[in-house]
């Protein structure tokens, strides 16, 4: 199958929601100020938020008042312009080229599928030929150690680890000096995604990025915040908190194969900026794809 094929099996259940009720709006009446109503709701109910969903009606409006909508084929056309065009300025990929070690810290709540994202990462800059090394760092929960042990296990990479209960700045600070002193191309660092309190958290986070920094000038590289699709406009509140507290340079979404709350990608391009590094529609290493904007308007609505 396809990268495109899956990113629209991936928006399956977003897109029959959203295109259902836009055909229903029109079918076999002229196009008035009611179905641009009835549009409305439906982007809301995929959760693409309030002030997103109006900025894409508005621009639907203002095509219809011009002529230029005049069947439901016009209304899908014009919609996967205007979502392309949110999209299109969050679409960057990750630039590892630029320093070695690169250094990626995960950020990310508990059950987003943290460490299962960062190991498909791990494999794709494996099939470019970079070396990978990774950082224990949710010390929390020896699970999350272990469970990172056996991805790696997998790949055959190695994991820099300290015993549960550690300080988690210090198992990163050692995992950046070790990917230094081994040459390695890229450290990705998994993180704990629950402390006692969401300050405690933040606070945790904050530190691990000054201590790698120490260590090497810049890093970390790459603030990656992994979020689950089936948490809908949820996501956008963990965004925001996240993004003020680290700066959050990039996102991953993962099961959006599982959610009729695709939309909620829209609210995050057009009011938080931040870069879409992948997507996730599925469970297999090739199911993490690189985000291309083009391909996800398209999937979203034909």
């Amino acid at each position: 199958m396809g990268i495109f094929d899956k990113i629209k099996n991936g928006l399956a259940r977003t897109r029959d929601q959203l295109v259902t009720r836009m055909e229903w709006a029109v079918k076999g009446k002229p196009i008035d100020e009611d179905a641009f109503n009835e549009i409305e709701e439906a982007l809301i109910l995929s959760d693409a938020g309030i002030e997103t969903t109006e900025t894409l009606v508005n621009a639907l409006k203002e095509r219809w008042k011009r002529g230029q909508i005049k069947t439901t084929d016009d209304i899908k056309s014009s919609m996967i312009e205007e979502v392309g065009s949110l999209l299109i300025p969050v679409e960057a990929s990750i630039a590892t080229h630029k320093y070695k070690p690169f250094v990626i810290l995960t950020l990310g709540v508990n059950g987003v599928g943290k460490t299962t994202t960062i190991a498909k990462i791990a494999r794709t800059y494996q099939e470019s030929g970079k070396s990978v090394l990774l950082g224990a760092c949710d010390t929390f929960r020896a699970a999350a150690i272990e469970q990172l042990e056996e991805w790696a296990k997998r790949l055959n990479i190695d994991v820099v680890k300290h015993k549960e209960g550690s300080d988690p700045a210090a198992v990163a600070y050692d995992a950046t000096k070790a990917a230094r002193a081994r040459e390695v191309d890229v450290l990705i660092l998994d993180t704990a995604g629950r402390l006692h309190t969401k300050a405690n958290l933040m606070e945790e986070m904050k530190k691990i990025k000054r201590v790698v920094g120490k260590e090497m000038d810049g890093a970390p590289h790459e603030t990656l915040l992994i979020v689950d699709a089936t948490n809908g406009q949820n996501v956008i509140a963990q965004a925001r908190t996240f993004n003020e507290a680290l700066n959050v340079t990039g996102i991953v979404i993962t099961k959006l194969d599982g959610t009729a709350k695709g939309g909620f990608i829209l609210p995050i391009a057009h009011l938080l900026k931040i870069p879409i590094r992948y997507v996730g529609v599925g469970e297999q290493f090739d199911d993490l794809i690189p985000f291309n904007a083009k391909d996800f308007s398209k999937a979203l609505i034909e």
